[in-house]
């Protein structure tokens, strides 16, 4: 991997509704966003992947996801919460191999070659869905598989930032048995990972503070770009007027150049 900051800035929820497809499309087009991660259960499937066909310059990967929507596998719905997830793998009513497996199918089926994996709520950091996920990503040769762990951010202030940061340190324990299990299955990730602690808060001033502090090696930046129409205002998320600020953030000029100052070089998954 060549030397230097080499910068990786993903989308999660293509796919989510039609208004955060626009919003991630933009960002692209007219910002630093080089990647996006395609929900196989989103309302919106059919319209991302006609969006991804006319924009070959964004690197698509897999967002699983075992928490809301329907399972593909079964078309029952998903347990709601992370929680109720974990309960229902201990007792064995979620098949996650099966249900992640379906996911993947459907979008290589749609015709297109996913680069890199994540998951929706972080829930490969459960070891039966890391498990999975690698065994998945080594399966179909997609080797690239979200690191979740933050390295250190000044940028987050605050109450709730002071929680997410204390959930990101926890995280940081897991680290460990992740890069065992990805080893095993032939995959990797990033050598960094920034965007859970200021997930639903960055504006352009948190952007640029973060680019700052962008460390040597590759890193992948989470972000959740979007435009909040009627789909979005109605759909079970709490992100919402929040992907619009992250969208302004994205495409910002101020941004573009804090890229230029800091020596960060843009790049996908498949650059890497």
């Amino acid at each position: 991997m060549k030397s230097g900051k080499r910068l990786v800035v993903n989308a999660d929820d293509f796919g989510f509704t039609p208004d955060v497809n626009e919003g991630i499309v933009e960002a692209h087009r007219n910002g630093i966003l080089t990647a996006a991660t395609l929900m196989a259960n989103g309302e919106a499937f059919d319209d991302a992947v006609q969006l991804a066909r006319n924009s070959p310059s964004l690197d698509i990967g897999c967002h699983l996801v075992l928490v809301g929507g329907r399972s593909l596998a079964t078309g029952k719905a998903l347990p709601k919460t992370v929680g109720r997830l974990l309960a229902a793998i201990a007792r064995r009513e979620v098949a996650v191999y099966d249900e992640l497996r379906a996911q993947i199918c459907r979008i290589t089926k749609a015709g297109i070659e996913p680069s890199h994996l994540d998951t929706h709520k972080h829930t490969h950091l459960a070891p039966p869905v890391l498990e999975a996920v690698a065994r998945l990503g080594e399966e179909f040769g997609i080797s690239w598989i979200r690191r979740p762990f933050d390295f250190p951010l000044r940028a987050a202030s605050g109450r709730v930032a002071r929680m997410t940061r204390w959930t990101s340190r926890a995280l940081g324990l897991l680290q460990r048995r992740f890069r065992r299990v990805l080893e095993e299955h032939h995959c990797r990730a990033t050598d960094h990972f920034a965007g859970f602690q200021i997930t639903g808060t960055f504006r352009t001033s948190e952007l640029i503070e973060l680019l700052e502090v962008v460390p040597e090696g590759s890193t992948e930046l989470m972000c959740h770009p979007g435009r909040c129409g009627d789909a979005l205002l109605g759909a079970p998320t709490r992100l919402k007027q929040s992907r619009e600020a992250e969208l302004e953030a994205l495409t910002a000029r101020a941004v573009r150049d804090a890229v230029a100052r800091a020596g960060i070089e843009l790049v996908n998954y498949r650059q890497l």
